[in-house]
């Protein structure tokens, strides 16, 4: 479900209060959670049953994405919005390999995320951890072109998966999405996804769930349209926007989510 919000760091881990990130690590699997993000999920899968499912199917999208720009789009650099906490594979993984020369900048702010960011992504050459909102492109821009790390020149694929739902309508996620369009060279790539629901109740019951309940400055689910916005002024891909569960699908074997009353939609476009 993402992290790396619009507001900044106090860079103090407090395990009493649930975390987004910690939530969706606990959510894959993952270790890096506490009690207190344990009883939140559990307390979420009561609102919405597929959100295990989910977050898995999500993460899968992601390694596909990534695979399917370095490989079919010959994409070498990217921007990992909202990283969240290491899972394996990582962007860089995936990306470096196709190409060896990848260039990967993560970019988050939470402070767990951080903590284990620094040791566990930026690990070579080719990986850079940024400390920062997702919505502060100046910042985000200028050190991931630092040193020439980031070639904007070039075409960059820009990463916000499962990360747009933790913004307020307040800060305008759409005109955040724009802001990094135009700085993108022609020939670059924005993946973009977030959670839906068609049901009122389901948005609203996992919105203050997550608004109160967290330690985060939780944003909305939104719905459809809110997300085709985002990809207003772009040539969007086949197969356009969906429930990334679908988009371009490498394996029968995936697990379908078994209710639907909220997906993760969205999908690739070409600046």
């Amino acid at each position: 479900m993402g992290s790396g919000t619009g507001h900044g760091p106090s860079h103090a881990i407090d395990t009493s209060i649930p975390s987004a990130a910690r939530m969706y690590d606990r959510l894959l699997g993952g270790t890096l959670n506490f009690e207190a993000d344990r009883l939140a999920c559990e307390e979420l899968l009561r609102t919405a049953p597929s959100i295990g499912d989910l977050a898995v199917n999500n993460r899968w999208f992601l390694e596909r994405v990534v695979r399917y720009l370095a490989s079919d789009c010959d994409i070498h650099q990217f921007i990992d919005h909202g990283s969240g906490l290491p899972t394996e594979p990582n962007v860089h993984q995936v990306a470096q390999e196709v190409h060896g020369d990848a260039r990967v900048a993560y970019v988050d702010n939470d402070p767990i995320v951080i903590a284990y960011g620094r040791t566990s992504l930026d690990v070579n050459s080719g990986t850079r951890f940024i400390d920062a909102s997702m919505t502060d492109t100046g910042k985000i821009f200028s050190e991931a072109g630092a040193g020439g790390f980031i070639d904007f020149t070039e075409p960059v694929a820009a990463l916000f998966v499962s990360v747009i739902h933790c913004l307020k309508d307040s800060e305008q996620p759409q005109e955040m999405i724009r802001r990094v369009r135009d700085r993108l060279a022609p020939g670059s790539y924005l993946v973009i996804c977030q959670l839906v629901s068609d049901d009122e109740s389901v948005r609203r019951g996992i919105t203050e769930l997550m608004e109160h309940g967290t330690e985060d400055n939780w944003g909305r689910v939104r719905q459809k349209e809110d997300v085709r916005a985002y990809f207003d002024g772009m040539t969007v891909l086949d197969p356009y926007l969906c429930d990334v569960t679908h988009w371009r699908p490498d394996s029968e074997l995936r697990r379908p989510q078994k209710t639907h009353e909220v997906i993760e939609f969205g999908g690739v476009a070409r600046v």
